[in-house]
């Protein structure tokens, strides 16, 4: 209780000088995982951790289950059309590159680690998170083109990194299973099951909300909560399949447009009032787990998260994007810029709870925290500079150059 009550504090009083700090390079996740550091400091708060894990798990996995759904329902296909040389290279070859390109790395940093292992890690940290990088994607300095392509592709990345997770812990946990009947369960329970659970949630719920609304059967202050159950009932009946609630989650954000226009707007207003109060939360809670584990880091789960945040990512953001005309001022910022954050917290926490009891869980856990705990750091500090001298650059460029053509909505 002591620990709730300490975040709700810390919630009450960043509210009050939230505006001031958007000027600064401290964000809300500096705020929230320093925060959380400290909160250990309080007497008892190990042993509350400990007791209040399944509770504290749900919560993060709520915040990851809503981020799903939402960042999915702000994702129109106009947006995918209209910057197809850019969002569409970095959620393919992009993503896949640094899966492989991180699971390398882990393998040779880490010499024990199974590939499975190894595959585990990079699938963690593949997805961006669009609320680190949010001073980026809220920039008018910044051309319209990049950011949305930017905040397209952290709204994705995660929803399409959930599936290479669950199949890489599939595979890697001990079973007289053979690696064929492994597949196949988790194609079928995990992403089947999930698929078809969103899918139905997000049509028929999608359906409903499209005609109450066109009807006038809602009132307008409900239409958010109704929109927000739908994600809730996918974890319900994910729960009860096997399936995962992720994959279902993101899956029905997807869907619901189809019969629900406007879920886009409620989902916005939502994720800007009570999503980010799990957002914060994730944050603080990591931020306990790094006080309580940071003596556990070595040099060699620092310099995977150099690692991680730089050529895993660089990379194949430059690989990407070879041929699509942008300066390498863009693709430099561009592969900069993808910072991790929540999604990872999350998808870490998920794998712990797994209980797979791989030889490698502490090498993922460890790595995984330094380059979380490095990108909110690097990534807070560097985004005001970096907005700045990548402005500067733009300036430069021709009026036909592929960073000025329009962003479609």
């Amino acid at each position: 209780m002591e620990l709730v009550a300490a975040y709700v504090l810390v919630v009450f009083f960043y509210s009050l000088v939230s505006h001031r700090l958007e000027r600064t390079i401290i964000t809300a996740p500096i705020v929230f995982t320093l925060a959380g550091a400290l909160a250990l400091l309080l007497p008892d708060a190990l042993m509350n951790l400990a007791i209040d894990r399944q509770a504290m798990l749900l919560i993060a996995e709520m915040g990851l289950v809503l981020t799903l759904f939402t960042d999915a329902t702000r994702i129109g296909p106009r947006a995918l059309a209209g910057n197809r040389n850019l969002t569409v290279r970095l959620l393919s070859t992009g993503m896949l590159l640094t899966i492989v390109l991180g699971a390398l790395a882990a393998g040779a940093v880490f010499g024990g680690i199974s590939w499975w292992e190894a595959g585990i890690l990079a699938a963690i940290l593949a997805p961006t998170d669009a609320g680190l990088g949010a001073v980026i994607v809220n920039s008018p300095l910044v051309p319209p083109r990049i950011r949305q392509s930017l905040n397209v592709e952290a709204g994705l990345n995660d929803g399409l990194s959930v599936p290479f997770l669950m199949l890489f812990i599939a595979l890697g946990v001990q079973t007289t299973e053979g690696a064929g009947s492994v597949l196949t369960r988790f194609l079928v329970e995990q992403l089947g099951y999930g698929t078809l659970i969103g899918l139905g949630i997000g049509l028929i719920g999608g359906w409903l909300l499209g005609l109450a609304r066109r009807k006038r059967w809602m009132a307008e202050p409900l239409q958010k909560l109704g929109l927000v159950a739908l994600p809730l009932l996918c974890v319900m009946l994910s729960e009860a399949t096997h399936a995962s609630m992720f994959i279902a989650a993101f899956v029905a954000g997807l869907a619901v447009q189809a019969g629900f226009k406007e879920a886009n707007g409620e989902s916005v207003a939502f994720t800007e009032d009570w999503g980010q109060l799990f957002d914060f939360f994730v944050f603080f809670l990591f931020g306990l787990f790094v006080a309580r584990d940071w003596h556990q880091i070595t040099a060699s789960h620092v310099l995977y998260g150099v690692l991680s945040l730089t050529i895993v990512r660089m990379l194949p953001v430059a690989i990407a994007l070879t041929g699509s005309g942008m300066s390498r001022a863009t693709i430099l910022f561009i592969g900069w810029f993808g910072p991790r954050g929540l999604a990872s917290i999350v998808l870490g926490l998920v794998y712990l709870e797994a209980q797979a009891s791989l030889s490698g869980e502490q090498n993922i856990r460890l790595a995984v925290m330094a380059t979380v705990l490095m990108s909110i750091v690097a990534h807070g500090a560097s985004a005001l500079p970096g907005i700045r001298l990548y402005a500067s650059s733009v300036a430069t460029l021709a009026a036909d150059a592929p960073e000025r053509r329009a962003a479609r909505e």
